[in-house]
């Protein structure tokens, strides 16, 4: 996902960030590549060796004083150097606005120049935060995200298979909808990934025959969340006959997205088959087994230690 200085600007609503520019819009498509924040302490002393330019500089109260308080001559050595390197953008917290010829030179360098009234903490705990959301890969997949006894299940299969229907069912029974037809999924670290609703389809479940449902409103707030961790893939496809589907649990299998393997069931489709109860259950499986309870095996084991005592 892409981020620029000028959607850092924007997200005042959202996430009061509260960012003023004091430049022109020069400089405000630069897009973000790393979360990291540099303060430029040192760099105002001189010390340069290691200057992380290509982040977002945060002049707290310190840098500020510091800078402020310098001789004239110093002040446009320190700039000079300062923007010798490609500087990203600056931003300077406590409402504190840098002298008039730090801002000049920023907009004869095309350097974004913002101010927020936000403490050094908060402004660098908020961009930190909501750079790195942003940065995180993302993946859109056809499916439906139910939370079933608090595990996130995805359900996969080709359109017209009962994807939704099952989650109806689901929800009937007291689980909650993440997303429906488009799940995003963004990955949150290298063995975690999580689900949400587009923003317009949030909520909502199309069902063939009746149409579109806004389950929130059908069902109330406590039917929906908009986002969850996803522990449970589960694959529907029409009962094929000549396949030779698991019988035994014994075997661990997983289904990959964005490089995250998550465990994974492939349930055959059939009249007859109560598909909604059998997820519950392969999630409340998915739940033994993250404890440590792993009953295919145990009574493999105990089926392995009773043969071996017949042969005795």
């Amino acid at each position: 996902m892409k981020i620029t200085v000028k959607d850092l600007i924007y997200m005042r609503s959202e996430f009061d960030l509260e960012l003023t520019s004091l430049t022109d819009e020069t400089g405000f498509g630069k897009e973000i590549i790393f979360a990291d924040i540099n303060r430029p302490g040192l760099c105002l002393a001189g010390a340069f060796e290691h200057f992380a330019h290509d982040r977002i500089q945060i002049f707290g109260k310190g840098e500020s004083s510091y800078f402020n308080n310098l001789s004239s001559d110093v002040r446009k050595k320190v700039m000079k150097e300062f923007f010798s390197f490609d500087v990203f953008c600056c931003v300077f917290s406590h409402g504190v606005r840098p002298p008039s010829d730090f801002i000049e030179t920023a907009i004869e360098k095309k350097v974004p120049v913002l101010v927020s009234p936000l403490s050094t903490a908060d402004l660098i705990d908020i961009l930190t935060r909501k750079i790195r959301n942003s940065l995180l890969p993302v993946v859109n997949v056809h499916g439906t995200l139910v939370d079933v006894f608090g595990f996130g299940v995805l359900l996969l299969g080709k359109s017209g298979i009962g994807k939704s229907e099952t989650a109806l069912e689901l929800i009937e029974r007291g689980h909650r909808l993440i997303a429906d037809d488009i799940v995003e999924i963004k990955k949150l670290d290298e063995n975690t990934i999580a689900g949400t609703g587009s923003h317009l389809l949030r909520h909502h479940i199309e069902i063939r025959g009746l149409g579109i449902l806004n389950i929130r409103d059908i069902y109330g707030i406590r039917s929906v969340r908009n986002r969850k961790k996803i522990e449970l893939i589960v694959s529907l496809e029409e009962w094929n006959y000549m396949a030779d589907y698991d019988r035994s649990g014994i075997d661990e299998n997983f289904y990959e997205i964005i490089g995250v393997k998550v465990p994974h069931v492939l349930l055959p489709v059939r009249p007859g088959r109560n598909i909604p109860i059998i997820v519950e259950t392969a999630a409340l499986n998915q739940r033994l087994k993250k404890m440590g309870v792993h009953s295919a095996r145990e009574l493999d084991a105990k089926i392995q230690n009773w043969m071996r005592m017949e042969k005795q």
